[in-house]
């Protein structure tokens, strides 16, 4: 766990995921990329299966802003990113790997935390020891590229669920 004194900044991102699962490794893949080159003003952290063990130190940390990123399957085409509002995450069906649900993460930071964005990256296969495909590591990396924007906005779309 990082030292809080030494990290205080206005961005924190949560990197989740279980990168021993194909794309479900979008993530933890974000949080290497970070740790290759890292973005000035950020703390990243790697929250891979269990980013719920990271509760206590995001909310210590206090951020201006948190940004969630996990594959997330929306029915897109594979590596397709969108922005989902937190108040649609409990009611899509979503694929996860993890202990508890998202929305519950979402609201034990929110009284700590004013700006959270969740980022989901539509992955293309998710199981055990599958690579993750070359389509999902392009949009993690275009992710990097687009985070010292998010004051300004990432220009990523938001979900819209499809009515049937």
């Amino acid at each position: 766990m990082p030292d809080i004194a030494s990290h205080l900044s206005r961005f924190a991102l949560l990197c989740v995921g279980n990168s021993m699962m194909g794309d479900d490794g979008a993530g933890p893949r974000l949080a290497e990329i970070c740790a290759e080159h890292p973005l000035s003003g950020w703390t990243v952290v790697d929250g891979g299966a269990a980013p719920e063990n990271d509760i206590g130190f995001l909310r210590e940390l206090r951020p201006d802003y948190l940004v969630i990123v996990d594959a997330t399957d929306m029915g897109l085409a594979p590596g397709e990113m969108r922005i989902i509002d937190e108040n649609d995450i409990g009611e899509m069906f979503m694929m996860t790997t993890h202990n508890l649900p998202l929305t519950f993460l979402i609201q034990q930071l929110r009284e700590d935390i004013p700006q959270i964005t969740f980022v989901g990256i539509q992955p293309d296969v998710v199981a055990f020891y599958y690579p993750m495909s070359p389509v999902v590591e392009q949009a993690v990396s275009r992710l990097h590229q687009l985070l010292p924007r998010l004051e300004t906005g990432l220009g990523i779309a938001p979900y819209r669920a499809e009515i049937a």
